[in-house]
């Protein structure tokens, strides 16, 4: 066989494999971590301590999943060593990961946003205050969890214009609202309803309004992984426009709000069935 006929079959040979299976080639393993508490977007997983569970996980498994692409969610620490760990390449990916300029960088921020996380303004039942807008909430005492991520617009809008009392987590922020120590707590739409059912305060809080704040929770590729290419890059911007209108994005939440919810109410030695 000449070279010129066998270069020919090869050239033949090539172009019948898909371009699916040529990228999936090239990364078929993904090593993603973020947030190891922010339920019910990601949190650590308490009966593997070594792993991540959550809404974003959950979601970026099915993206990679109908790619090809295997994906091990680890923890990695607080949020600012899951970020040191992605932008030194030795892991992967991040799955909840707010934009911010300065990290453009290190890393590649995949569009659209994994999530939207509305925050909300949350108030007793029996609250009087009065909320038709942020503007209205300068005469109120807030609170607001010292791990919340806000956008940079409204932060800056609140540290000028509104009284916000930092709390250690959300916990601490909705125990202060119970026991009337301030008048609203700024929380987001899904991780409050996690946390006010799981703690049993369902009955006495409620969300008010429309979302006073809406920053996105990105996947963000480093540019130090091997597995950061093109393709990647654009069927997973793909997969993440089609989740939210197929439904997969809210049923996932609200599973997961209900997984928080029972993990709250299951003490640590429970017996496991």
């Amino acid at each position: 066989m000449s070279f010129d006929r066998a270069g020919r079959m090869l050239a033949c040979m090539a172009a019948l494999v898909s371009p699916l299976t040529l990228a999936a080639g090239k990364c078929e393993r993904l090593v993603a971590t973020g947030s190891p508490d922010a339920p019910p977007y990601s949190w650590q997983d308490p009966k593997d301590p070594k792993h991540l569970v959550g809404a974003n996980v959950d979601l970026l498994r099915q993206a990679a999943g109908e790619l090809g692409v295997k994906v091990e969610v680890l923890h990695a620490g607080r949020r600012d060593q899951a970020l040191e760990e992605v932008r030194s390449g030795r892991m992967d990916l991040l799955l909840d990961m707010p934009m911010q300029v300065g990290q453009l960088t290190a890393l590649d921020y995949i569009h659209p946003p994994l999530q939207l996380n509305e925050y909300l303004v949350w108030t007793r039942h029996d609250g009087a205050l009065v909320y038709d807008g942020p503007a209205d909430l300068a005469r109120y005492q807030g609170s607001l969890s010292e791990r919340a991520r806000l956008t940079p617009a409204f932060e800056a809008f609140a540290k000028t214009h509104l009284k916000l009392e930092p709390a250690q987590n959300l916990t601490q922020a909705f125990q202060k609202l119970v026991l009337g120590q301030v008048d609203y707590v700024l929380a987001g739409r899904y991780s409050g309803m996690a946390m006010t059912q799981g703690l049993g305060m369902g009955n006495d809080l409620i969300a008010r309004g429309l979302p006073v704040d809406r920053p996105g929770l990105y996947l963000a590729l480093s540019h130090n992984s091997a597995c950061n290419d093109a393709w990647l890059r654009g069927q997973l911007a793909k997969k993440l426009t089609e989740l939210p209108i197929s439904g997969a994005s809210e049923a996932v939440l609200q599973r997961n709000v209900e997984r928080w919810k029972a993990q709250m109410q299951t003490p640590p030695d429970a017996p496991k069935h």
